[in-house]
């Protein structure tokens, strides 16, 4: 009985493996049909994604390294996929948004972090805020602030988290004293993506007790006196999306910009972050596409021993398993979108559920894709971090004294992991040779028990790579 439970899983492995080298019905080379992101999408959807996919081929994939390094905000291709009804995708359509459905909205953001993740994460941000607007602003505030912000003439950032308030959202400190018809905010809001450049800030105030009962919503202008911003926060990624404190010192905000009454900013916030689950988990789901594709191509490439990679059976056993945890992401992606556009009772959890799920399954592709193809997986696995406060950041790994492992490499009165394929270059650390990296030596692995670096398998993806 075991043999033949053995011999069928086996079998359908060897399935799932053929599936990912299985050229498309053209003959070229294209998205394979295990991983196919328009399974189970009507007619209509996978015209969106068609769009979406062209689209980030095209205007955004170019010129993503560039954005990058260089630290640019991409104002005006932004503006162009607004004019592809990316600036308010989920808002109505009477103050100029696409009045699309979650689900359609996660297949869009899918398919444009193909070509730059950072940048469709920041697109996410800037859709939330409209559609918070859009859902509890009334009949002057949506025809004020939506129209611009769909085409992106005008930029939105959302400004909840705070110095002292991260996941205790309902602790936050930013006030907002009413006098006659101007609330007065003192206080500041820190990580906050477009910060400096973005037009509008829907900004989380206590014009209340403590306690979330005393939280309020207001649209705070750019160019309010008493608004300001700290210093551009330096990133190993993320660039393309500044990052900055925002400060309110005595600012000034008509009572007119407060978004819904008074006391409901705390239901306003978490109902824009369910939908910014999906959005954000939406976006590692692109990445994570983007990376199983390169590293099925670079497989195929890459000759090692007088054949290609593709060949050897380990490389493909790990693709199977990077396209296994792909497709139940989105599975799981797509169904919490459908629970938040059904608003049912489950959407909240659900909602939860596939960003836990799916930027740490993504980002263990993009890490896998990294180890196999060496490409660049920086923005992806920013993902889970920056989205779930106490996570130790992924190149930053556990400290354990010398004594404990002696394969470590001492940086700076600090003990740093190297597995044998990252170069100490990258860490701005000067060469050493590689008798110096962590737990490399295929013939005598490591024997600590408390080493945390897991030992490598017999084969080598890139032999003779430092």
């Amino acid at each position: 009985m075991l043999r033949g439970c053995c011999h069928r899983v086996w079998t359908r492995l060897c399935d799932l493996r053929r599936g990912l080298w299985a050229p498309a019905k053209n003959g070229r080379r294209s998205v394979v049909s295990c991983i196919d992101p328009s399974t189970g999408l009507n007619e209509e959807q996978k015209e969106f994604q068609r769009v979406a996919f062209s689209f980030a081929a095209q205007e955004m994939m170019p010129n993503m390294a560039e954005w990058d390094q260089k630290e640019l905000f991409p104002v005006d291709m932004m503006r162009k996929a607004a004019r592809l009804g990316f600036g308010g995708v989920y808002v109505r359509t009477d103050v100029g948004g696409s009045g699309l459905s979650r689900l359609d909205t996660s297949v869009i953001f899918e398919a444009l972090a193909t070509g730059c993740t950072s940048t469709t994460a920041y697109m996410s941000i800037h859709n939330m805020c409209v559609w918070i607007i859009d859902a509890f602003g009334n009949k002057e505030q949506r025809h004020r602030f939506c129209p611009p912000l769909c085409t992106m003439e005008k930029f939105a950032s959302y400004c909840l988290t705070e110095p002292g308030s991260g996941s205790d959202a309902a602790s936050l400190l930013t006030s907002a004293e009413r006098q006659g018809d101007h609330y007065i905010l003192n206080g500041s809001k820190a990580f906050i993506s477009g910060g400096g450049e973005a037009d509008i800030y829907v900004v989380m105030c206590r014009t209340g007790g403590p306690g979330h009962k005393g939280i309020s919503c207001v649209v705070v202008e750019k160019g309010t006196p008493g608004l300001s911003f700290g210093k551009k926060e330096k990133k190993v990624g993320w660039n393309s999306q500044p990052t900055r404190a925002v400060i309110f010192e005595d600012c000034a905000v008509p009572v007119a910009n407060r978004i819904g009454d008074e006391g409901q900013g705390f239901l306003i916030a978490l109902r824009g972050l369910n939908g910014g689950r999906i959005n954000v988990a939406s976006c590692s789901l692109g990445a994570a596409h983007a990376s199983i594709i390169l590293t099925r191509d670079h497989l195929k490439v890459r000759k090692q021993f007088g054949e290609p990679l593709a060949n050897n059976q380990y490389l493909q056993f790990k693709l199977a398993d990077m396209a296994t945890k792909l497709v139940a992401s989105r599975l799981m992606i797509r169904s919490a979108a459908v629970a938040l556009q059904e608003e049912r009772e489950d959407a909240v959890a659900l909602c939860s559920m596939a960003k836990l799920f799916a930027t740490d399954e993504c980002f263990e592709i993009s890490w896998l894709e990294l180890r196999m193809a060496q490409e660049n997986a920086e923005n992806i696995r920013l993902h889970p971090v920056t989205e779930s406060p106490g996570l130790p950041h992924p190149f930053v790994p556990p400290v354990v004294p010398p004594e404990l492992c002696p394969n470590v490499l001492p940086i700076s009165d600090h003990w740093l992991y190297l597995p044998r394929w990252i170069s100490p270059p990258f860490f701005g650390i000067e060469s050493k040779s590689r008798s110096t990296c962590l737990c490399s030596n295929l013939s005598s692995p490591c024997s600590s028990l408390l080493c945390p670096i897991p030992q490598k398998s017999s084969l080598d993806p890139t032999p003779g790579r430092n």
